[in-house]
C-alpha cells in the first residue's frame, strides 16, 4: 500500500514525524507537507507564485505553501506513483465541529478525496476549545489509533469516497474507553479580536481563540472527546444542501429579473 501524507503544521512536526512512524509498517509512505506552520490555511491553493520542493534529511518532502498544494502537487504530476490513500495529520489540537472549515490538516485529507483517493486526517485534542492546543503529550496514542484503524481499513475497506475525521484526547492509551461515531458539532461565534501595536506604532489585529462547545451533546465529537473517547466523524466534500432545494425553486419563482 502507498500512502500520501500531509499536514498543516509543518513539516518537522512531531505529530506527522509520528504518524509517518507508525504507519510505515503498514505501508510505503510519502510525506509531502508545508515548510513552515500553515494552521488554519483551509483549502487554499497557491496561483500567484511558483511553488517549490526541497527534500529533507530525513527524507520528508518540503512545500513552500499550503497543505492543499502538498496534495495537489503530488498527485498532479510530481509524484511517479499514484497512491492508494491520503492520510493527514497529526495535528496539533482539536478539529472539531467547525474547525473543519478552516483547518489545513482537513483540507490535505479533502484534497485527496478530491483527487479521488480515501483520505483520512487524525489530531490530538487536550481540551476541545484550545485551538491550537499546547502541551501535548500523547501523540503516541495518536499514532496506535492511526496504525489501527488503518490496519483495519486494510482488512475491510470503506468505500473510496470517505473521508475520516479522527480526533483521539491526549491520553495515555490505556485511559482511552474506545471509539464512537460522531456527527460535527458546533461552537460558539469565536473570541474577540484582539487588538495590539507595531514596532512603528500602527495598530494590528490578532484573530481571537476559537468559540467555546456550543452543540456539543451525545452523538458530537466534541461529546466523544469530552468522555475520553476516540470521535470518527465522516465527512464530505459535496456542500449542497439538498434539503432546500424545492423550497429554494418555490422561492426563485418569486423574483423578478428586471432590467
Amino acid at each position: 500500500m502507498k500512502i500520501l501524507m500531509s499536514n498543516d503544521d509543518g513539516v518537522n512536526a512531531k505529530g506527522l514525524m509520528t504518524l509517518a512512524a507508525s504507519l510505515s509498517s503498514l505501508a510505503t509512505v510519502t510525506v509531502v507537507a508545508p515548510d513552515k506552520d500553515r494552521s488554519a490555511a483551509s483549502n487554499s491553493l497557491t496561483l500567484d507564485l511558483p511553488l517549490r520542493i526541497r527534500q529533507q534529511e530525513n527524507g520528508f518532502y518540503a512545500v513552500d505553501g499550503t497543505p492543499t498544494d502538498c496534495i495537489h502537487l503530488a498527485i498532479t504530476g510530481w509524484l511517479d506513483f499514484h497512491p492508494d490513500m491520503v492520510v493527514s495529520g497529526i495535528n496539533a489540537g482539536a478539529n472539531l465541529g467547525d474547525d473543519v472549515l478552516y483547518s489545513g490538516t482537513v483540507a490535505a485529507a479533502m484534497e485527496g478525496r478530491f483527487m479521488g483517493y480515501p483520505a483520512m486526517a487524525f489530531s490530538l485534542v487536550n481540551h476541545p476549545n484550545h485551538l491550537p492546543a499546547k502541551g501535548l503529550n500523547h501523540y503516541e496514542t495518536a499514532g496506535i489509533v492511526a496504525k489501527t484503524i488503518l490496519q483495519t481499513l486494510l482488512q475491510s475497506p470503506l468505500h473510496k469516497d470517505t473521508i475520516l475525521n479522527v480526533n483521539i484526547p491526549d491520553k495515555p492509551i490505556s485511559e482511552i474507553k474506545g471509539i464512537q461515531v460522531t456527527r460535527l458539532g458546533h461552537r460558539h461565534i469565536a473570541e474577540k479580536i484582539i487588538p495590539s501595536m507595531d514596532a512603528r506604532g500602527n495598530t494590528i489585529y490578532w484573530i481571537g481563540p476559537a468559540g467555546a462547545e456550543q452543540d456539543a451533546g451525545p452523538g458530537t465529537d466534541f461529546y466523544a472527546i469530552n468522555q475520553n473517547f476516540v470521535s470518527i466523524t465522516p465527512i464530505k466534500i459535496d456542500l449542497t444542501d439538498y434539503a432546500f432545494l424545492d423550497p429554494l425553486k418555490d422561492w426563485v419563482k418569486k423574483v423578478q429579473l428586471v432590467p
